[in-house]
């Protein structure tokens, strides 16, 4: 007499229930797009589409008006408005950088190194989640007074250096795609550990330094230092470019347009690492 083989039962989601789904995942990714949506019709708006009330979304005559009075604008500024770009490009380079190297390193210590109470030390950086910049605003204060770092790049680059999230991310990411196996045979290939993190662990943890990449480079560009640079020659782009939001409604195509190319940059960064911001989401979720 035959056995019979157990019958399993499989459990998808009919057509209904597929476009059901699918219909929330559109409406909610519409609805978050919806504010850049308007940033970048309100930027073709004339002035007389910008004084309507209630306020329109659509715009019924485009023009480039907005974005061709920005160069008059801005030249009446007391410093050339290369030298607020070259401040951006220099400060989202270096702090992205070097935020890059310092949580690779930490992660790599933490997950693969023998030193004696690394868990305590890792369970002091998830704590350090908890806090934002607001609350370590005053602390940094009172260091870069003592320092001496007031109106200095130090103020833009220094913070942007430790960082919980970046360490967290590439240890987990390292826990679960380098083995230690692979680290063992390296050091019995006679490799030491500056040539085991330059030619074993950066090139597997390319995703995940691709995913901070995207996050530090977005802080980066849009960083406004309160009460620390007063110097022209050293405010960056977007600390100039919200001059031209206080000039009231007459100058909110003007901003609107602003906006818009300010977000090019962090648009184009995600543009080339969204594949590995996915990779990086989805394993380091996974637990020891």
């Amino acid at each position: 007499m035959r056995s019979k083989k157990p019958q399993y039962r499989r459990y998808t989601r009919s057509k209904f229930g597929n476009f059901v789904y699918f219909s929330i995942l559109f409406l909610a990714g519409a609805f978050t797009i919806l504010p850049l949506v308007y940033c970048v019709i309100t930027s073709f708006k004339p002035l007389d589409e910008l004084l309507i009330f209630p306020p329109q979304f659509f715009v019924k005559r485009p023009t480039l008006s907005n974005y061709l009075e920005l160069p008059s604008l801005l030249g009446k500024m007391q410093v050339p408005v290369l030298r607020y770009f070259f401040n951006s490009i220099f400060i989202a380079l270096a702090g992205t950088s070097l935020h890059i190297i310092a949580a690779s390193m930490a992660a790599f210590t933490f997950s693969k190194s023998r030193i004696k109470g690394r868990n305590i030390y890792f369970m002091i950086i998830q704590i350090m989640l908890l806090y934002n910049t607001v609350t370590l605003s005053v602390p940094q204060y009172l260091i870069f007074t003592k320092l001496r770092m007031i109106d200095t790049y130090w103020v833009y680059i220094l913070p942007a250096i430790p960082s919980a999230v970046g360490c967290f991310l590439m240890k987990q990411f390292m826990d679960a795609s380098v083995p230690d196996t692979l680290m063992e045979a390296a050091r019995i290939d006679g490799a030491g550990v500056i040539k085991m993190y330059r030619k074993i662990i950066m090139p597997i943890l390319k995703p995940a330094w691709m995913t901070i990449l995207l996050l530090s480079f977005q802080s980066m560009w849009t960083i406004v230092p309160n009460g620390t640079i007063f110097s022209e020659q050293l405010k960056a782009l977007p600390q100039v470019m919200s001059t031209i939001a206080t000039g009231g409604i007459a100058r909110s195509g003007s901003a609107m347009a602003v906006t818009v190319l300010l977000m090019i940059p962090p648009i184009v960064v995600f543009l080339i690492t969204q594949g590995n911001v996915m990779e990086t989401m989805s394993t380091s979720g996974i637990k020891e």
